[in-house]
């Protein structure tokens, strides 16, 4: 009995595994920070909360500060377009737009991570992909317009840093990535039947439908992945 006791106050006083959501503050970072909460200490990293990702001298200063078991980064520039402004082809692409989205969602990613693996012996990145990171996003969806080349682009290319990073930071550092489809927020409802009709399961995902890959990804359950993508689309990328 004695011992059961001891243990049982033992555990008490464990430390939770530390984790690193950058992007925090968006409709997943916001999501997955709920969830994971319960079983680990999560360190919040978001431009709303000041924090610039684009910003090196930043990145490098912040994690020499800040050690964590596990790196979620959700952060990424989409280009959802406001109320009564319509969306444009891709020959209404400026080349400023498409540098920016490339310096957000792939430079400023390879800097995250690298600073991360600099200052942690061990440990597991997760980086988020997208369906339209493996297939064309479809200008059927957008009546005429499309949607920007360099998101797509940019998210291709976080499939491709996922499988450099995991094969250069081996052993040690496992780094794997999610291309998730389309989720449920705020499109309208001509919207959502489009995309539900081109998708299997007939609907658009909800936020916490990736709740349990992420935990998954992010404990020693997945301690022999790496380098992966985890496709969460609902079949999109099937058809």
């Amino acid at each position: 009995m004695g011992t059961n006791k001891f243990l049982k106050k033992e555990s008490k006083h464990m430390t939770k595994p530390k984790i690193i959501i950058t992007g925090s503050e968006g409709l997943i970072g916001k999501e997955l920070n709920n969830y994971l909460s319960t079983n680990n200490e999560i360190i919040c990293l978001d431009i709303e909360l000041g924090h610039d990702l684009t910003n090196e001298t930043f990145v490098k200063n912040w994690f020499k500060e800040n050690n964590a078991n596990y790196l979620i980064n959700c952060f990424a520039i989409n280009d959802h377009v406001a109320k009564n402004q319509k969306r444009g082809t891709l020959f209404d692409i400026s080349l400023e737009s498409f540098s920016k989205i490339l310096n957000v969602n792939l430079v400023a990613l390879f800097s995250v991570c690298r600073e991360f693996a600099r200052n942690n012996k061990n440990g597991a990145i997760v980086n988020f992909s997208a369906s339209t990171g493996i297939v064309s996003a479809r200008p059927d969806l957008y009546d005429g317009a499309h949607k920007h080349a360099a998101y797509s682009i940019s998210k291709a290319g976080v499939i491709n840093l996922t499988k450099f990073l995991a094969t250069h930071l081996a052993p040690n550092i496992r780094v794997n990535c999610v291309a998730p489809g389309g989720v449920e927020h705020d499109q309208d409802d001509e919207f959502k039947k489009k995309y539900s009709k081109l998708t299997p399961l007939n609907r658009m995902m909800k936020k916490n439908e990736l709740n349990g890959i992420i935990e998954y990804l992010c404990t020693e359950k997945s301690s022999y992945t790496t380098g992966s993508t985890f496709v969460i689309d609902g079949g999109w990328t099937t058809w």
